[in-house]
């Protein structure tokens, strides 16, 4: 309907290698196909069957899918190793890294045989925008992040104010932001808070160097959810921007939403809604910490303990390694739980091994509250389904989505994290995650966080259709796209 599509416009993307990247490219790539585009995705070959499946159920859609070789034996890697959520070390971490460096001639290669009229390349490959440029193409940076934690970060790269507090446990406010935010210096990346670089620190500093160099950057959020950070990213800021999603909702039917992501999920989605439509409304909590987050075995008996005494009903989703030091791969994988755990809570409780269909769990009638590690895929995905959140950041900008979701939006409570810590997360015990399950589902506030959450939901939904903010402003972008370079 829009001029966006009087000429296909083509547009290559380029995701960092790591679930919380491709998901989103995946549904970012539908939406310009919906709207005219046609969208080709980069990945390497052990990454491709997530799309592939999509790709399969868009029969006859505008999406082609290309790969390029994972350089893992030129840096050290070993095979197969061509995933960020498979890293669990420093050093294999530097690897990793260090063959994303690499991938700039693999790129080039590609623009020049596809010809494409944009790059909407991951904000981890700073190299993209030097490609771009010798083939006169804009690039668009992804950071899969919403406004307010970006804009929360540029207060602090620019203001420094945790050099100016006395201990760690002294707060700061984050200034220039429309809200008072306060934190800590435990609750920041360790790259803020290390006077010797590393390469990884001088790659995040080249990353966010180039992107603020780039055509713009595209952005899965939607205005009406934090207007006053969208206003104040483009203009304060002054940095260019779309907001487009949230992306997720691209995914409208039972099947789309079961096998979102490309893995096989460890429990068949009919069964989960099965055990779902025997529940009351708004009666389940739904535990997930992403992809990338692992516990400690003390940690997880602490999750199962506060789950227990809160009450309530549950799905749980544990991802754990099968294989530490055990012949057999099923042997010893629930060496963590309780005793008499599974038992006690059977007919209340659901444990899910490994992956599971996020996206179809949190939108069913019976999920009343979502306990998150604030990765921003899953915030929006528990904003877009209405539902308040119990927070338990624990790395990356997790902590600065955390102060979105309970202090501007007031739709969760935290579980008291208080420190960043890779992957492993701030210890946190069992009292803590039984008040705040509660305080979410039967507290005094449950109803005012939940109907708060509802009427996000329900904005996010109009943001995307028709008319709504996102709709507008991926046309916006298309047709700059279409038109760049015409003088």
């Amino acid at each position: 309907m829009g001029t966006e599509s009087d000429r296909g416009v083509h547009v290559l993307f380029f995701p960092l290698m790591a679930h919380g990247h491709m998901l989103p490219t995946m549904d970012m790539a539908r939406l310009f196909a919906a709207r005219g585009a046609q969208a080709t995705i980069i990945t390497t070959p052990h990454n491709a069957p997530v799309f592939q499946n999509s790709l399969q159920r868009d029969a006859g859609s505008r999406i082609g899918l290309r790969t390029i070789e994972f350089p893992i034996r030129e840096v050290g890697l070993p095979e197969g190793l061509e995933n960020l959520d498979m890293v669990t070390t420093q050093d294999v971490q530097l690897k990793f890294f260090r063959a994303i460096s690499l991938l700039s001639p693999p790129l080039e290669a590609l623009i020049q045989e596809l010809a494409p009229d944009a790059l909407v390349a991951d904000i981890f490959f700073p190299f993209a925008n030097d490609v771009a440029a010798r083939h006169g193409i804009p690039r668009l940076a992804f950071h899969g992040t919403s406004f307010f934690s970006m804009c929360a970060a540029e207060s602090v790269k620019r203001h420094r104010p945790h050099e100016k507090v006395s201990s760690d446990d002294e707060p700061f406010r984050l200034p220039g932001l429309p809200d008072e935010i306060t934190m800590t210096r435990p609750q920041l990346p360790d790259e803020l808070k290390i006077s010797v670089e590393t390469d990884f620190t001088r790659l995040l500093k080249r990353s966010y160097e180039a992107a603020g160099r780039c055509f713009g950057m595209i952005v899965n959020s939607f205005y009406e959810l934090e207007p006053s950070y969208v206003d104040h990213y483009r203009n304060a800021l002054g940095k260019r921007a779309w907001h487009i999603g949230p992306v997720s909702l691209c995914n409208r039917n039972l099947q789309e939403k079961a096998q979102r992501g490309g893995r096989e999920a460890s429990v068949d989605g009919h069964e989960c809604l099965e055990w779902l439509n025997s529940r009351g409304p708004s009666s389940v909590v739904y535990v997930c910490f992403g992809t990338t987050s692992k516990f400690s075995d003390e940690q997880l008996r602490e999750i199962a303990g506060g789950l227990e005494a809160s009450g309530q009903e549950f799905i749980w989703v544990v991802s754990r390694d099968k294989r530490e030091e055990k012949g057999n791969e099923d042997e010893g994988w629930d060496d963590w739980l309780p005793e008499g755990f599974e038992k006690r809570i059977q007919g209340k409780g659901l444990i899910i091994r490994g992956w599971a269909p996020q996206v179809l769990i949190l939108d069913h009638r019976s999920v009343g509250g979502f306990v998150t590690h604030c990765g921003w895929n899953s915030v929006l995905e528990g904003i877009s389904a209405g539902l308040p959140m119990v927070t338990w950041p624990i790395f990356a900008e997790q902590f600065y989505n955390e102060k979105l979701v309970t202090e501007v939006l007031r739709v969760g409570v935290g579980v008291g994290a208080r420190r960043w810590a890779r992957l492993v997360g701030d210890f946190v015990r069992k009292e803590a995650v039984e008040r705040a399950v509660k305080e979410i589902m039967v507290g005094e506030r449950a109803g005012e966080m939940r109907g708060r959450a509802r009427s996000f939901g329900v904005m996010a939904k109009r943001a995307v259709e028709e008319g709504g903010s996102s709709y507008n402003d991926l046309g916006t972008l298309i047709e700059e796209l279409r038109t760049y370079g015409s003088g």
